[in-house]
Parts: C-alpha cells; structure tokens; sequence
C-alpha cells in the first residue's frame, strides 16, 4: 500500500520469494504524497514493480494497472525454469500484509480484462480474506489466474512504529490499539511532515500540538456524543458528553479516505 511503501512489506514473505519472478504492486497511489517516489525495481533481476490507484478508478489512473498483467507475463516468460509445463497458462498467488487491497487488485484486473465484475469479497478492515480461494480467471490473453490470500503479519514487529504506521492503514484492528493511541501518533506524523490538510477539513484557526483539543473540536463540530446516567443524590441525571474515541475514529477515517490530504507514512 502507497501510505506504507517501506512499513507494508512482510520480510518473512520477501524471503520465501526468492528468486522467484514477482511483481512489487503499490495500491492507492492517489492517496500517497505525490512529492515522493516510493517504488522501485531495484534492478533485482525477477523483481518488476507498479504503482497503481485506487481500486475501481477509470481513465488516466488506470494505465499503471494495465501494466501489471504484461509486466507479470514477461517476468515468467524470462525465467527458464518455469518453461517446464506444456500449459501456457499462468497461475499467480497474491500475497501481502493484511488489507492492502490484495482482493480489490484482482477485482479491478478482472474489471480491467474480462469486464467482469466483483469475484472476491473486499472489506474496510483486515480478514475478509480468511482462506485461499479457488483461482480467479483475470485474463484471456496470456490466460491468467489469481489466486486470493489472507494476509500476513510477521510474528513479532520491528519496532513500535512500524506497528503504528500498519494500524493506521488497517492492517492491525483499530481495537487492538486503540483509536485515542493511533489518532495521537497520526497527529504527530502530520505536524511532522507538515501536512496540515486537517486544519482546514475541521476549520481549525491553526495546528494542534496535542490530540485531546483537536479531538475535543471534532467532537463539537461533528455531534459526537453519547449520553451518560449520573447518580447523585436526589437520583439519576442524564448528562450529554463527547464521545472522544468517536471522535478519533472520525478522525482516523478521514485519513484512510484521503480527505486530510495525500500522505506517505513511511
């Protein structure tokens, strides 16, 4: 995924690859700071790479996804040792940390190639993806399959960070962070790329150093709140307060559709 082009590779998957021929696909590239260039080929020789956009966008922003099923034919077709079969068809798996858009990639090849519509569940959240399915015709010419996979985590993370960049884009449930937690560290990764796309979006008078005022406005402005039973002694009231972690779920979706601006994580 574009937002975590360093933080979204699992090395344990990097390693099982091999020589193998693969193709390296950055999904939502129309989400990412387009003033960096996060993807490249490295000149390994079986390693191709695309960058491609959103999943289901049409004209100029689907020419990088056009190039994914040629790139993927060429690869094979240079490597000998896969020369071995009489079937010419090609038969590739599609792997990745959790809700990058693995399932959305083949969806919108198969879109692309066969207009065919939707043939693997796609979701906002990781483990939609719960087994490997069955293979996914994609292409006639070359005549190519997909094959859909849940996605992979390693077992231990490199450091907090790293752990942080992943929640944020979805790979890790929000709950087993905590939203207030993630929200704090998005904040402090905008103000230090200074992309101060939220001051606008929430008509803030200027950046936040702290998470409790921003969140404090988005709950104001956005009627996030929750009614809460206080006993006292004359009997129980009903009070009206901010819902603070919906506001940092607010917040945090507001991210992960783009409307904060385009933001490379890593």
């Amino acid at each position: 995924r574009s937002h975590i082009p360093l933080s979204g590779r699992n090395p344990a998957l990097q390693e099982a690859l091999g020589i193998r021929p693969h193709v390296l696909v950055l999904n939502k590239m129309d989400l990412a700071d387009p003033r960096r260039q996060p993807v490249s080929a490295g000149g390994r020789a079986g390693l191709g790479a695309a960058a491609v956009s959103q999943a289901g966008d049409s004209g100029a922003s689907s020419r990088p996804l056009q190039a994914v099923v040629p790139l993927v034919a060429r690869l094979v077709a240079n490597s000998p040792r896969y020369h071995r079969a009489e079937s010419s068809e090609h038969s590739i798996l599609v792997i990745g940390v959790p809700n990058v858009g693995k399932s959305s990639l083949i969806n919108s090849l198969r879109r692309l190639h066969l207009k065919k519509g939707k043939a693997t569940a796609v979701g906002g959240e990781p483990g939609i993806t719960k087994a490997v399915l069955s293979r996914i015709q994609v292409c006639e010419k070359p005549l190519m399959y997909l094959v859909d996979t849940p996605g992979v985590l390693p077992p231990r993370l490199g450091d907090v960070e790293t752990g942080m960049k992943l929640a944020l884009c979805g790979a890790i449930h929000d709950h087993l962070v905590g939203e207030d937690v993630m929200a704090d560290y998005l904040l402090y990764t905008l103000n230090k790329q200074q992309q101060f796309g939220y001051v606008q979006r929430y008509g803030l008078g200027q950046a936040c150093d702290h998470i409790e005022p921003l969140l404090k406005h988005v709950a104001l402005t956005q009627g996030r709140t929750q009614k809460v039973k206080v006993l006292t002694g004359t009997g129980n009231v009903n009070m009206v307060m901010l819902n603070y972690p919906a506001a940092a779920y607010e917040f945090l979706r507001d991210f992960r559709a783009g409307r904060l601006g385009r933001v490379t994580l890593d």
